[in-house]
């Protein structure tokens, strides 16, 4: 039988409440102090964990402080701090854009409206929402690859489209959730819901899963 609109909504707000009080301290795990270390650090992780950033941005955020560091710097001077991380030749090219960006438009601060920082260099719709979330912007739900894959899963979206699937869950949850469950989903994905082996014995949403896409070696009963 299919799910009525209602009903979804409801067990959308279930599984946040569930992963809440399983993991009431699911917070960012990208180390930062100032906007522009956050932006710089999310920036980074794409397509590389957040340990890896974690592991490069205490010496890079040292000599880089400023949108202005950035800026006067070659993408090889940015190079030899992030050279561990993915994509890390494309990523200094951009820092140096950024930072060049960051000068010309907004006077050397991060702006926080999703609009104006998905403008900037090397920022996409993603990463802009990531910070404004943090840096109390604007609402919005960020999809990464962990929420892309859960929401299918849990049968709150069939979107593929990040964008597709972010409009899914703002429509199924209210907008103060938007913050919390973005944090909660992705916690849930790192430590729960893995991509290739999902450990649904142990899943605190086993009932309220319909597991699309989880191989059947993986599934746990419901009930």
């Amino acid at each position: 039988m299919r799910e009525r609109s209602d009903e979804k909504r409801a067990r959308a707000l279930a599984i946040v409440e569930r992963l809440d009080a399983a993991m009431p301290e699911a917070e960012i795990e990208l180390d930062y102090e100032t906007p522009l270390e956050l932006l710089v650090a999310v920036l980074l992780s794409a397509q590389t964990t957040d340990k890896r950033v974690n592991l490069v941005t205490p010496a890079l955020f040292r000599d880089f402080k400023t949108a202005a560091d950035y800026a006067r710097a070659t993408p090889q001077d940015v190079e030899r701090y992030i050279k561990t991380v993915g994509l890390f030749r494309n990523k200094a090219r951009a820092l140096v854009k950024l930072g060049q960006a960051l000068l010309e438009r907004h006077g050397g601060e991060v702006p926080t409206s999703r609009a104006a920082l998905a403008e900037l260099p090397g920022v996409g719709n993603k990463t802009a929402g990531v910070v404004t979330i943090h840096l109390g912007g604007e609402p919005a739900f960020p999809v990464d690859t962990h929420i892309l894959r859960l929401s299918m899963r849990l049968g709150l979206s069939a979107g593929k489209d990040p964008d597709a699937v972010e409009a899914d869950l703002r429509r199924l949850l209210p907008a103060e959730r938007w913050f919390k469950a973005h944090q909660l989903i992705i916690w849930h994905g790192r430590r729960v819901c893995d991509a290739r082996a999902p450990e649904c014995h142990r899943c605190v949403l086993a009932d309220l899963c319909p597991k699309r896409g989880v191989p059947k070696r993986n599934r746990a009963p419901r009930g």
